[in-house]
């Protein structure tokens, strides 16, 4: 037997797998940063024998709440990913599962490969609708895919969605996969509708440095994207720095930004209520996109969720409330879980990337309840 990670979005330290009823295992640090939670692993020569694994310094992570409650994903064949038997006792996360093959990988959520992602671009872009653009360089100087769906007019409104400013929240690119899909097809009423009043700029991952490398919070710098937004660099933060011009030159009219938050088990938004442009106007669309959305779609709620920020007290270095302040729009955060969502509990899957591109495809009609009342 042995266990590796050497691929991309790998992420485990193997401290010793001598006795398979007692492996110990480590997540290694971001790169450059403190922050650990990720994992993404190979089990090899495994076949039909229980295994008990020690992720032994679980109680040290970002957020060790995010493992309370939590199944690990596990993958035969990296496309279908279901959960095994996880305990999280205080200091180690425990995972236990008697691998049906040889070959097994495990992950702290369904990865979204670079290749993977490579394939939604291209895709995308043999729609006549679509149309691909490399909008700068990575630090790693990969490409920095934006897609344009919709014909530009100067009388219709700019709505941005990007995704994934945090690598290992990869439930955030499954999401504009089905954002994607759904706008580019040409038989779906609210796309067609959406595309006669809106251009869209999407981009499905803000931090592929990061992602490949397996981080969870930062880019291969260290850098977290979503503190960047009041003075982003092109030395440092160039995916954010690139996307901030262009919303200056196209405008916004709405943006959302798509996480995954590691404790909550819900679907939900994080508003600009504590930005100082907040007025009634944005109030009212913030309210009217979230009602929208819950009568559509009973996997989003807004029970629970982050405590509103008080009037002025908002951080304006998060993306959501800096591009609400600047352009004075309509912009939210939207937080997936890495568990389940336990309004609609779902033992065998939890939250899963199926759910999370429905989800995706959903966002489009509370958008196109508040888009002929943006700004």
């Amino acid at each position: 037997m042995n266990i590796s990670s050497n691929f991309d979005s790998g992420k485990i330290q193997v401290l010793d797998a001598s006795d398979p009823q007692n492996i110990q295992l480590s997540i290694p640090k971001d790169t450059h940063s403190e922050h650990f939670q990720w994992f993404h692993f190979r089990v090899m020569g495994a076949q039909n024998q229980s295994l008990a694994m020690r992720i032994t310094n679980a109680n040290q992570a970002s957020y060790p709440e995010g493992y309370k409650n939590y199944q690990t994903l596990a993958s035969y064949d990296r496309k279908n990913w279901f959960r095994v038997p996880s305990n999280y006792d205080g200091k180690e996360l425990h995972i236990t599962h008697c691998p049906e093959y040889n070959s097994v990988y495990y992950a702290y959520f369904a990865p979204y490969t670079y290749q993977q992602h490579l394939d939604l671009v291209h895709q995308a872009q043999l729609s006549p609708q679509c149309k691909l653009q490399s909008i700068g360089k990575t630090i790693e100087s990969r490409n920095i895919d934006m897609l344009v769906i919709g014909e530009t007019d100067e009388n219709k409104k700019s709505i941005w969605i990007i995704a994934r400013q945090h690598p290992g929240e990869s439930m955030s690119e499954w999401f504009m996969q089905g954002v994607i899909g759904r706008l580019l097809n040409p038989n779906d009423a609210i796309s067609k509708a959406l595309l006669s009043k809106a251009v869209f700029y999407l981009v499905p991952n803000m931090n592929i440095d990061g992602s490949i490398a397996g981080n969870l919070r930062v880019n291969t710098k260290g850098f977290n994207y979503n503190r960047e937004w009041a003075e982003p660099s092109k030395e440092n933060s160039p995916e954010v720095f690139h996307v901030r011009n262009l919303m200056d030159e196209y405008g916004c009219d709405l943006n959302l930004d798509i996480h995954g938050d590691e404790t909550l088990p819900y679907n939900f938004i994080s508003g600009i209520e504590g930005i100082p442009s907040f007025n009634e106007t944005l109030k009212k669309l913030t309210e009217n996109f979230i009602q929208s959305w819950i009568a559509t779609c009973p996997d989003f709620q807004d029970t629970y969720g982050y405590p509103k920020n008080e009037a002025g007290k908002g951080n304006l270095a998060i993306c959501s409330k800096h591009i609400g302040e600047r352009f004075k729009c309509l912009s939210l955060t939207i937080e997936m879980p890495f568990k389940d969502n336990n309004d609609l509990p779902d033992p065998d899957f939890g939250w899963s990337p199926e759910r999370s591109i429905l989800l995706g495809e959903s966002v489009l009609q509370p958008i196109y309840q508040v888009v002929n009342h943006l700004r």
